[in-house]
């Protein structure tokens, strides 16, 4: 079991396969990109599967995120997905992807065991696309979110994130597309994430912005704390249902309380917060031979040092060193 001084249970395990990405979002990364993890510093496709084997039998962990970067880069992707789904006990998994490659990888995900896709898209408009991503393939993660529908990595759900200027008019429109096209649409006040550090407090969209903007054309009824659990997003149904719409707040209200995750960086870092400033190493317990028990051991001892939140709420917050390309979303 991975617990905390604050009797918080990690259960959910986010795992990062590259910190490289085919897209330069302003809010993540400068155009001209990043200085990528040498190969030799990234964990093999084995250790990859070693580290979740032990979370999963010996750590509690019933739940995978395998995160970017972009993780359909990675090349070992489906037979890292295959191995994790013949675990027993079996995790249920996911994948955050930017939807470009899902076109002609959707269909071997779901046979290799994946259950399911969150994919990112901030906007319905091709040109915003290319000025948010640096980018022209904005059909090309509609034809990825088509592909993943048919596939039957459902529910599909796409992550948005609104800011000013740019796509902050589109809360109504997106959902609106959304419930037409059958995705769970999920939006995220932007945090501060991107290497170059321009986010700032003052010039983000809130939750409560996005709420507004919806509610000008939809009726929301709050599904409640009950139906949330320790999952991030609060949910509304869409003019009474089925539909649903999510808001993660990361930022003006934040569920760290509840939160059940635990993070692994591609190069073999646990994190206990997206927004920690301190790593604990397990790349260099497995090259230098620990055994499993020795591993989940560390893994127990760092999740213990798990502080109470993430300091997000805090004005004078300090960004973290490492974008998020780095450590998984």
């Amino acid at each position: 079991m991975l617990i905390d001084t604050y009797d918080r249970v990690a259960t959910d395990l986010r795992v990062s396969l590259t910190d490289r990405c085919n897209l330069r979002c302003t809010y993540c990364m400068p155009e001209e990109g990043l200085q990528w993890l040498a190969k030799p510093d990234l964990l093999s496709d084995d250790e990859i599967v070693r580290l979740v084997r032990i979370a999963v039998t010996q750590l509690g962990i019933d739940e995978v995120r395998f995160t970017g970067g972009e993780p359909l880069l990675r090349p070992g992707l489906v037979s890292i997905v295959e191995q994790c789904a013949a675990l027993t006990p079996r995790p249920k998994m996911s994948l955050t992807t930017n939807g470009i490659g899902l076109k002609r990888t959707a269909a071997a995900l779901k046979a290799a065991g994946l259950d399911r896709v969150n994919v990112s898209l901030d906007t319905l408009r091709p040109d915003v696309f290319k000025t948010l991503t640096r980018r022209d393939r904005h059909q090309d993660v509609l034809a990825g979110l088509e592909a993943a529908r048919d596939a039957g990595l459902t529910p599909v759900k796409v992550n948005t994130v609104l800011m000013p200027g740019l796509n902050g008019d589109e809360a109504p429109d997106l959902l609106a597309w959304a419930v037409e096209h059958g995705y769970e649409l999920r939006f995220i006040e932007q945090m501060p994430l991107d290497a170059q550090h321009g986010w700032k407090r003052d010039g983000m969209i809130t939750a409560g912005d996005i709420l507004s903007s919806l509610r000008t054309r939809f009726t929301l009824t709050d599904e409640g704390d009950g139906e949330r659990g320790s999952a991030p997003a609060e949910r509304w149904l869409v003019d009474g249902g089925p539909h649903r719409v999510g808001v993660i707040a990361s930022v003006t209200r934040p569920f760290c309380r509840a939160c059940d995750r635990t993070r692994l960086t591609a190069d073999g870092q646990v994190r206990t917060c997206l927004f920690a400033r301190e790593e604990t190493d397990l790349r260099g317990a497995l090259r230098s031979g620990a055994a499993d028990e020795e591993i989940a051991r560390i893994w127990r001892l760092a999740m213990w040092g798990k502080k109470a939140g993430s300091g997000l709420d805090d004005p004078s917050f300090l960004q973290p060193d490492r974008p998020m390309s780095a450590i998984g979303g």
